[in-house]
């Protein structure tokens, strides 16, 4: 107890001797170094550098987690924000337009850089890919919500609302309709105010058409969009024409422009006239778009077994082995397979026509409800219900068969579907389905080159059928006299022709 009560039981262990301090050569003995300025040290140490708007290396991706749609989403609003926001400096006067600059070149690369960075990182998974295409909606701003017209584009568009309103009035008071000189004397002046609206709507509707013509012409070559094997359950993905694509977003930015141009009644036959080329246009690429030869499926390879049998007659010493314990246990169902990818697969000429169609029946049409837009109404009917019956065409044709058949029954299939369709629109496909492979084309068995025949021949739908039957004889003859005759395709051409009211040979 005396032992404890000792203050030196509890008193820690003494703190062990720190080293010896190392020798350290004097300062004074330091090579001498070159002072700075204190200006040098103020200026440059501390002065930030000047953040670049956008940098040149490439974006680093960001990590593919739960939010990483979210977080994409995000980052490709701030680039867009940042794409399109006013570079910094005095800006000139002529370069200025409604107050704003135009964007300094390198931005639309350094945007491209990052959505391409966001898409290697899919690792050729189709759904993160399509997700992340999907998260670049937000570059709308950078599209146009309607055609871009300058100054003197609104301002004819405002005169010819004003010359409307004006003819409006005119016809409630029944004013400058009198043939007569001695009449109301106005006559002229709405003669004037019809002429400046549809010069205005001839201009405005023709930017349109030449917008959206080389896209539908496009139609006529093959669908460029890769496919892959499909495996057995997995999921079809069709993908659509490119033109397809690119018409699915212009179309709705169209409509829109098309139903401002068109207000008036005395436009609908500027607007008739565009939807009724743009059908015809679509339809004569679709028609003569070639037949795509798909590659034949692999034949099935026979796997060889690694265990070869036991030859017979065989004999062996050696005892047979026990079977192992696991297999006298119950098996418990395996578990779900996991989904085969889906399978991307280009669509065919019949599909992308009939995406064509419901895309140019969203356009405005005539409402019909004045007498001066009923017959522009009626034209626009017509040539939809013969774009309606070239989609069907297509569709039944494709999933016939002459199989088991006469050849009279055929023709008198064909001869059904292609009611309603004029018979130059027909021709090129049934020339490919019944023809044979080395059959010329039509221009070559009439003796004249592609763009002539199309120029004289395919300009529209009433030329069609004013050619339709000296066409009709000259391929029937041109089939006759070559060794490679097709019965089908003569019935269906005669047929036609008595149809027609030619004479029938």
């Amino acid at each position: 107890m005396n032992v404890l009560k000792g203050p030196s039981f509890f008193r820690p262990a003494s703190r062990p001797a720190s080293p010896a301090p190392t020798s350290r050569p004097d300062s004074a003995q330091a090579p001498d170094r070159p002072s700075r300025p204190l200006n040098k040290l103020l200026n440059s140490n501390f002065r930030r550098p000047s953040p670049s708007p956008f940098p040149t290396s490439i974006p680093t991706p960001l990590v593919q987690d739960g939010s990483y749609l979210e977080m994409l989403s995000l980052k490709l609003s701030e680039a867009v924000s940042r794409a399109l926001a006013q570079p910094t400096g005095p800006a000139a006067a002529c370069e200025q337009v409604a107050g704003r600059r135009p964007i300094p070149p390198g931005r639309g690369h350094a945007l491209g850089t990052l959505i391409a960075s966001e898409l290697k990182t899919a690792n050729d998974n189709l759904h993160l890919r399509r997700a992340i295409i999907r998260s670049c909606i937000v570059l709308s701003p950078l599209t146009p919500q309607s055609p871009n017209l300058n100054a003197v584009q609104l301002h004819a568009l405002a005169i010819a609302n004003f010359s409307e309103e004006l003819l409006e009035a005119f016809d409630n008071l029944g004013l400058g309709i009198d043939v007569d000189a001695r009449g109301d004397g106005l006559k002229s002046i709405r003669e004037g105010l019809i002429s400046l609206v549809n010069r205005v709507t001839i201009r405005l509707i023709g930017s349109v058409r030449d917008a959206l013509t080389p896209i539908i012409e496009a139609l006529e070559a093959p669908n460029s969009n890769a496919g892959t094997k499909a495996a057995t359950g997995s999921k079809i993905i069709p993908v659509y024409h490119q033109s397809i694509v690119t018409l699915q977003t212009l179309v709705p930015v169209y409509s829109r422009a098309i139903a401002r141009y068109t207000t008036s009644p005395l436009s609908h036959a500027t607007l008739a006239t565009f939807l009724i080329s743009t059908v015809w246009k679509g339809m004569v690429a679709l028609t003569h778009r070639p037949a795509v030869q798909s590659s034949p499926p692999p034949s099935p390879q026979v796997l060889s077994s690694p265990v070869l049998k036991k030859r017979q007659g065989s004999t062996s010493t050696t005892p047979p082995m026990t079977p192992p314990a696991g297999r006298f246990t119950i098996k418990l169902p395996p578990s779900r397979p996991p989904s085969p990818p889906p399978v991307v697969q280009p669509t065919t000429v019949s599909a992308d026509a009939r995406a064509l169609y419901e895309l140019l029946d969203a356009l405005p049409r005539p409402s019909g409800d004045k007498q001066t837009s009923l017959l522009a109404k009626e034209a626009i009917d017509e040539a939809f219900e013969g774009f309606n019956a070239f989609v069907t065409f297509l569709d039944d044709i494709q999933q016939s068969s002459a199989i088991g058949r006469s050849t009279t029954d055929v023709a008198s299939e064909l001869e059904a579907l292609t009611k309603g369709l004029p018979s130059l629109i027909a021709l090129p496909v049934i020339l490919r389905v019944y023809g044979r492979p080395s059959l010329p084309s039509v221009p070559e068995m009439l003796g004249i080159n592609e763009s002539e025949y199309r120029k004289g021949c395919l300009s529209g739908f009433g030329r069609a059928e004013e050619c339709g039957t000296a066409v009709l004889h000259q391929i029937a003859n041109n089939l006759r006299n070559s060794a490679e005759i097709n019965i089908v395709v003569l019935l269906w051409i005669e047929m036609e022709i008595a149809e027609m009211g030619g004479m029938r040979y």
